[in-house]
């Protein structure tokens, strides 16, 4: 695709709403604004919208919203997969998904100014610029706003569940004062206060707050069975696979998948960071990205091979609700240590939150300003961002079971990880046809455009067969 081809494309919004396109020159200046005016006049968009109203980012605050979105709940699904894979397939597997997310990963922060004078700050800006308007929509909108409300529709279930567990551990008869509806409440209430910040850069302390969470509850989580290896009798746990069936084994792999979290706010964290042609924001966030996965690929590990050590058989190998999880730490450790890990965990699901919404509020403020030709005031967006909170409580108030169907909706979203870079890398940067780069990112994104449509069909039939007990609107 040609640059000037790209640089309207770049112009979306007025394409997309039937304005007067303001077609950048071929000259394009060093950080141009997307803009909508139905005159063919131009407004500063990239300034007004939260995305890029700050690019005052440095390699720490990109470090921390990398760990943050990076490192979330379904690190705790790993373990499961374990315990249907077994410790070689396990390990094999969890390694070279970790490698192929950093593969993709390094696409995604060499396209983010693939073109000179472009910066490609939104997902699925880069996924219209790479597959056209129609397409680029098509196979980019759903996946995109499904890893940012689905994820925080998931976080309000998982955290309002949490809450209500770490009630039950504190209360001295073992009653629960609160319904799980109300623990939702609860969650939801303190996440609309925490999304009141202004943009993207300004969440780095809550970002630091949740990576810091996130290593607590994980050291916690793998470090409490080797400090009890003495008291520990390990003869009767089995480490045998038992159920070898294509739709489990498929699924255990979806679970490693999924775990993959935050390729699809690579380039939005990226947009916070400054650039020049001197010190290019890649340079910044690939140094951001080594430092972040580091510490994630020790947490993932750690947690995956020792838990898997400590609980062997006894753990769930269908996934389902973190929780499942969690309760075993409840039965076999003290309250004190029950207690530390949901909280910490409940903190970290608080924190994930505004920067996985982030892309929504993004959006909604978009369609505002294009529209009005102003930024949004203060109380538009506070009302923009309580509204999605509202539309994400409803969604988890409404399908309470969505945890069940990790792999099968979550299967969708992993072309964003696995599959979408690969091509759009191929489409911006139009390496020489059946070339090496050229034939190794086809052969890639292909295999993950097919272990997707597979995982879909693992999870759909073990659905088939166990079944889905759902509960409309009944938490």
């Amino acid at each position: 695709m040609s640059k000037k081809a790209l640089a309207t494309l770049f112009d979306l919004e007025s394409q997309e709403r039937g304005g007067s396109p303001s077609f950048m020159s071929q000259t394009l200046s060093k950080d141009p604004q997307p803009t909508s005016d139905g005159d063919g006049g131009r407004i500063p968009l990239e300034e007004w919208l939260p995305i890029t109203e700050s690019r005052k980012g440095n390699v720490y605050t990109a470090t921390f919203h990398l760990f943050c979105s990076g490192l979330g709940l379904q690190v705790l699904l790993l373990p499961a997969a374990f315990a249907a894979l077994g410790w070689v397939w396990g390990v094999i597997i969890l390694t070279v998904g970790f490698v192929w997310k950093l593969y993709t990963i390094w696409l995604l922060v060499h396209l983010h100014e693939a073109v000179h004078g472009i910066r490609f700050s939104r997902y699925l800006r880069l996924a219209i610029a790479s597959f056209g308007v129609k397409l680029g929509k098509l196979l980019g909108i759903f996946p995109v706003m499904y890893l940012s409300g689905g994820a925080c529709s998931i976080l309000v279930i998982t955290g309002g569940k949490t809450i209500k567990q770490l009630v039950h551990i504190m209360s001295e008869d073992g009653k629960v004062p609160l319904t799980t509806l109300q623990c939702f409440v609860i969650f939801s209430c303190l996440a609309v206060v925490m999304c009141q910040f202004p943009n993207l850069n300004s969440l780095f302390g809550l970002s630091l707050i949740g990576g810091v969470m996130a290593i607590a509850y994980c050291t916690a989580i793998w470090s409490l069975p080797l400090a009890s290896i003495p008291h520990r009798n390990q003869n009767n746990i089995s480490y045998a696979t038992k159920d070898t069936s294509f739709d489990t084994i498929f699924n255990a792999i979806g679970l490693i998948a999924i775990s993959f979290r935050g390729n699809n706010l690579i380039l939005e964290i990226q947009g916070t960071l400054p650039s020049d042609s001197k010190n290019p924001s890649r340079k910044t966030m690939w140094r951001a990205v080594v430092i972040s996965h580091v510490f994630i690929a020790v947490c993932m590990f750690l947690v995956a091979i020792v838990v898997y050590w400590a609980y062997g058989d006894k753990i769930p190998a269908t996934g389902g609700p973190i929780g499942n999880y969690l309760e075993l730490y409840e039965q076999d450790y003290s309250k004190r240590a029950a207690c530390f890990i949901h909280i910490t965990f409940i903190i970290n699901c608080l924190c994930s939150y505004p920067i996985n919404l982030m892309p929504a509020c993004d959006n909604a403020e978009m369609v505002y300003t294009t529209k009005r030709h102003k930024p949004c005031s203060v109380f538009v967006r506070m009302m923009f961002r309580v509204f999605l909170c509202l539309v994400c409580f409803f969604v988890a108030v409404g399908f309470t079971f969505l945890p069940y169907l990790a792999v099968l909706i979550g299967a969708i979203g992993l072309l964003v990880t696995f599959t979408y870079p690969c091509f759009m890398w191929i489409s911006i940067k139009q390496p020489q046809r059946e070339s090496l780069m050229w034939w190794f990112n086809v052969s890639v994104g292909s295999i993950g455009a097919s272990f997707s449509v597979l995982f879909v069909v693992a999870s759909a039939l073990r659905l088939a067969d166990k079944g889905l007990h759902a509960k409309f609107f009944n938490p």
